[in-house]
């Protein structure tokens, strides 16, 4: 019994030395250096430390926006054979789930999903596949809304989307986005960027004429070059609005759409109960819980803008 006994101690202090250590891969399309991405995923990572699930592997790997690097990276994540991924917008995700239909899958900031092919349906997602969508296609017209709010001289605006990086290729935005301004007697102008340079000649041409406006659409490639964006916006004096907050924290005139750290908290549940053993085809696809509206006050005095009252106490946040 004791002979037994003393090769039983060991074998069990091995056993627990060597437990697997859950893995958790990440795919993120932008830099490294990118402050408030990190911002985003300390969020994801605070978050998992409070359900419990602080003893894992995090696995990031981060593109910079070349499309050549995130293949290269999903490839390797899948390559560690982590027990799910983590990953953020359409591009990522549509290089991901190309690459495998086998690894339980948590995406982030999309916002078609059942277009993209990405999940069945939103209820049912019956693949590897769930997560958490972006703003929705009928929140175009309240862009446009608050656009000729805070700007009512406005008679054309521009909607910027990512050259081969936005969902539906442009159109599940562009498209309700040229419905509503038809009522609204706004003419509309579709812009695919992909470089920094192609932003201020565009930015150029839309001022050539008076009272344009720009609608910044969601996806990879406008939250990269979002400075940019910003920039040319300030020096065309153009109003522009954009789908999330951070990019108005950054000087941009306003925002409405969700709170992406928040996306990022929610994701940690999934992750984490998808490591005790649940599949992402039983976890329905959640749409946003809640559409923030920002204003830059300085931004749009830059401008020669008086923002009105009313608009002002329906802001979630006001920056001075």
């Amino acid at each position: 019994m004791l002979g037994v006994a003393a090769v039983g101690w060991p074998l069990a202090a091995w056993a627990q030395r060597n437990k697997r250590v859950p893995r958790i891969g990440v795919l993120l399309p932008y830099r490294e250096s990118d402050t408030e991405a990190q911002a985003q995923m300390a969020a994801f990572r605070d978050e998992l430390q409070r359900l419990g699930a602080a003893n894992v592997q995090i696995d990031e790997r981060w593109a910079g926006g070349d499309s050549g690097k995130l293949r290269a990276a999903a490839i390797d994540l899948i390559d560690l054979r982590p027990d799910v991924i983590l990953t953020r917008s359409t591009a990522a995700t549509t290089v991901l789930l190309y690459e495998t239909r086998t690894i339980p899958v948590v995406f982030l900031v999309i916002s078609d999903p059942v277009g993209d092919g990405f999940v069945f349906s939103h209820a049912r997602p019956a693949g590897n596949a769930t997560g958490f969508m972006d703003v929705d296609a009928p929140v175009g017209e309240k862009w446009l809304q608050l656009l000729k709010e805070i700007a009512p001289q406005i008679n054309r605006v521009a909607v910027l989307f990512g050259s081969g990086t936005a969902p539906g290729a442009g159109s599940y935005y562009t498209r309700p986005i040229e419905v509503a301004a038809s009522s609204m007697n706004l003419e509309v102008r579709t812009i695919r960027v992909n470089r920094i340079r192609e932003i201020a000649q565009d930015m150029e041409e839309l001022a050539t004429k008076p009272n344009g406006a720009v609608i910044v659409t969601p996806d990879m490639t406008t939250t990269l070059l979002r400075s940019a964006i910003i920039r040319g916006a300030a020096y065309y004096r153009l109003p522009a609005i954009y789908p999330f907050r951070y990019v108005v924290v950054e000087g941009g005139l306003l925002s409405y759409g969700v709170n992406i750290a928040d996306q990022y908290r929610r994701a940690a549940s999934y992750v984490d109960r998808i490591l005790k053993g649940e599949k992402p085809a039983d976890l329905p696809v959640q749409a946003p819980t809640k559409y923030e509206l920002v204003i830059n006050l300085k931004t749009a005095r830059a401008l020669g803008l008086d923002v009105p009252p009313t608009l002002l106490a329906r802001a979630d946040e006001v920056i001075e």
